[in-house]
């Protein structure tokens, strides 16, 4: 809330005003002069809150940390109120490696910029009578992508069995975290096994 909506302190025209505290007690009608005196003792501000009331309903408060707070609260329910976006990735069954690799790195980029993606392997023809293929290709896509993706909805064939798709999401970084020490945890334990089998063959 801008600072222009209020009148505070000498910017308050009326001659007298409904006092209310800044704990919300009512300290009931004073003249503005008194208003003032009062919300300079207590280092606060006299702010008008209801200008239309007769008398006009004064407040005793921080007003600059009323308006820094309020602008945060504002900030906030912007940005939880703010639509992510959707991306779609589409394959076909046959899809080759390098391709499988190339989407991959694509989706990666997706998930870092906090969008969801929406998998889609799209079938021609005969290829509807075999949507485990699909489905099995989406379960490889996303298991290549669990350090930073959570499945938000498993691999659905859709209405005509003309595709199957499944949707992720961004994974929370602390997750990610987790699931990269893991990783790398899983590779030096592989790494210490073959060294040690190396070892035993010398």
């Amino acid at each position: 809330m801008s600072s222009r909506e209020h009148r505070v302190n000498e910017a308050i025209t009326a001659s007298e005003v409904r006092l209310i505290d800044e704990a919300g007690q009512q300290l009931g009608i004073l003249p503005v002069v008194q208003a003032l005196q009062i919300a300079r003792e207590q280092d606060l501000d006299l702010v008008e809150v209801a200008p239309a009331a007769k008398p006009p309903v004064c407040r005793l408060l921080n007003y600059g940390k009323y308006i820094y707070e309020r602008a945060k609260k504002e900030k906030e329910a912007r940005k939880s109120q703010r639509t992510v976006e959707i991306k779609e990735i589409r394959m076909r069954p046959k899809i080759g490696e390098h391709d499988i690799a190339f989407k991959t790195r694509q989706i990666r980029r997706f998930l870092a910029d906090g969008a969801k993606v929406r998998l889609r392997v799209r079938f021609r023809g005969r290829e509807r009578s075999y949507p485990e293929i699909g489905r099995d290709l989406l379960k490889r896509v996303s298991g290549g992508l669990e350090d930073a993706a959570t499945v938000e909805q498993a691999p659905t064939i859709d209405e005509g069995a003309r595709s199957v798709f499944m949707l992720l999401a961004p994974k929370p970084a602390d997750r990610q975290r987790d699931s990269s020490r893991a990783t790398m945890s899983e590779e030096a334990n592989t790494t210490e096994k073959a060294q040690a089998g190396e070892k035993s063959k010398e």
